[in-house]
């Protein structure tokens, strides 16, 4: 029998149905019940990531300073023999066309059980060549320009390598916790995707100081933030406030949510002073 208009049909059994309206009304009220969940879903799951993120990171500050104690103080070095481009603090190579085993990276014995560099969830690099540009970084950049490698002072502002073969004595960070030791990196190398990157570069290049750097800092997280080591040990999350681009390379920077935390525009959350 059909039902008028706003009646409920009766099943049989004498059990009442669903009008079409009535349908209409409680599928509108789940739709709009999931356009209100999702969204808080969405930026749970991403909060959750972060939180493994930061977890991972902090391995990696902890390794450190384990490896400094057992080297006279001084930290991991981060490109050891750099321009022959097979030693980094995340791992090894034989030759520059394969990717680096990062089973064989300087910080490994001091990494747990697993003796790993953890990847950060939120992060996948999408670049199709293996080698391309720091492969097994976990998506994680080391402060090489200050703690990665031994530097001496030539006045000015000028600075040069001294030694690529150590990190600094750890003594000479005069400000542990307020000094970048890891941070959530990538790099605008592709106008598509960025690439993974294994050094958090500073604002400006201390072997020439007038000279600004192409950002590598990921602000991938919530509200884009970062997660940054500090030489301390401590993690916290930072907001992105400045970006910018030389040119050399197709990618923006800008685009990917790449450049730098702060409001000084110079080295201070960097350098050793």
């Amino acid at each position: 029998m059909v039902s008028r208009l706003g009646q409920s049909p009766t099943l049989k059994g004498g059990a009442p149905g669903f009008t079409l309206v009535e349908l209409l009304v409680v599928v509108s009220i789940v739709a709009l019940l999931l356009s209100i969940l999702l969204p808080s879903l969405r930026g749970a799951r991403e909060e959750a990531k972060a939180t493994v993120c930061a977890s991972n990171i902090r391995q990696l500050a902890l390794a450190n300073l384990g490896y400094a104690v057992e080297y006279n103080g001084r930290f991991c070095p981060g490109a050891c023999d750099f321009l022959q481009n097979k030693n980094r603090w995340h791992g090894k190579r034989e030759s520059t066309a394969e990717p680096f085993d990062g089973s064989e990276g300087p910080l490994v014995p001091y990494l747990g059980t697993e003796g790993a560099i953890r990847s950060c969830p939120s992060f996948r690099d999408p670049l199709d060549q293996p080698s391309a540009f720091e492969r097994a970084s976990g998506g994680y950049g080391y402060n090489l320009a200050y703690l990665g490698r031994e530097m001496r002072d030539i006045g000015y502002g000028f600075q040069v390598v001294e030694s690529d073969k150590t990190g600094v004595q750890s003594e000479r960070v005069k400000r542990p916790a307020d000094t970048v030791m890891f941070a959530d990196t990538a790099f605008a190398v592709s106008e598509q995707k960025p690439a993974e990157y294994s050094f958090a570069e500073p604002r400006y290049l201390p072997t020439n100081p007038s000279f600004r750097a192409d950002p590598s800092i990921h602000f991938r997280h919530v509200k884009k933030k970062a997660n940054v080591a500090w030489a301390d040990g401590h993690v916290d999350r930072r907001k992105l406030t400045f970006t910018w681009s030389s040119g050399l390379y197709l990618g923006k920077p800008d685009a990917f949510d790449i450049g730098w935390f702060g409001d000084a525009d110079d080295n201070s959350y960097f350098d050793l002073k």
